[in-house]
């Protein structure tokens, strides 16, 4: 799972000895660079709909708290990835056990106190999240109010399979890990990547400590000889193909290594169940 590596040492401290960790902790990526992993700046004005997760109280001021991204899908909903509200992630059992917890927008730099911190009214996470394999990982967060008008970005459907095709190039976009080894970007980076198909994911990813690669509720892209990739503190953000949400940012086998993709939450398999809970 792709949340920030300070959840995953607070979460190894509080486990030892008994040590079961779900996210391979990240291994030196191949021609890592900027990131996300190989990426370049962008903009929330370029790209409204992607947003952050933020808890002060459990992540502190640097960066405005930052831990997971997410991404607006409708006026007062945002998706994300189902592990960023997991004990592991928030360090509680209950999201509202986090009273600052918020939903930023319209803030390119992290550091800056533009844009909007929005409060949450509800959040769902898919029960049918499985934590050995990683399958079906997608939470609905609604909002306690509006986000700007235009900050929505359509979903992928069933019927969307050229998005899907392998070949297809993709970007990603966070403010997670720049490098693999804790560099974290204050300022929204995006990268180009290209979707695999499931027979290269399923080898990759055959089963064991790390996760399980499940086609029906999963996709993979990077990039063959690694360097292009999400991170750590990119889990829940947007995987975009032709303008179309595609995939929310999810797992892998440390960042932008080669022979590792990362994989991604098909949205096309959950645009229907997203849109009960919109």
């Amino acid at each position: 799972m792709r949340f920030s590596v300070r959840t995953v040492i607070a979460a190894i401290v509080a486990l030892l000895p008994a040590l079961v960790v779900p996210l391979a902790l990240p291994a030196t990526p191949a021609a890592a660079h900027e990131v996300v992993v190989g990426g370049t700046p962008t903009t929330t004005q370029q790209e409204p709909w992607v947003v952050a997760l933020s808890s002060r109280s459990r992540f502190g001021d640097d960066r405005s708290g930052q831990f997971c991204g997410g991404v607006a899908v409708g006026a007062r909903t945002v998706v994300t990835a189902a592990h960023c509200f997991g004990k592991e992630a928030l360090g509680v059992s209950d999201w509202q056990q986090l009273p600052d917890l918020r939903v930023i927008a319209d803030r390119t730099d992290l550091t800056s106190d533009s844009g909007e911190e929005l409060r949450l009214s509800k959040v769902w996470v898919n029960p049918d999240f499985d934590q050995t394999t990683n399958a079906n990982d997608v939470a609905v967060i609604t909002l306690a109010e509006p986000l700007p008008d235009g900050a929505a970005i359509p979903m992928a459907e069933p019927s969307d399979t050229d998005s899907y095709r392998p070949g297809t190039q993709a970007q990603v976009y966070g403010w997670g890990d720049t490098t693999g080894s804790g560099d974290y970007a204050s300022a929204l980076r995006t990268a180009n990547v290209t979707v695999f198909a499931d027979s290269v994911c399923e080898q990759a990813y055959p089963g064991g400590s790390v996760g399980s690669y499940v086609p029906a509720s999963m996709m993979c892209a990077g990039a063959q000889q690694g360097g292009h990739d999400a991170c750590q503190g990119d889990s829940g953000g947007p995987l975009v193909v032709a303008g179309r949400l595609v995939g929310l940012v999810s797992w892998g086998n440390g960042c932008a290594m080669a022979d590792y993709p990362g994989v991604y939450t098909r949205v096309s398999a959950m645009e229907a169940l997203i849109a009960q809970h919109m």
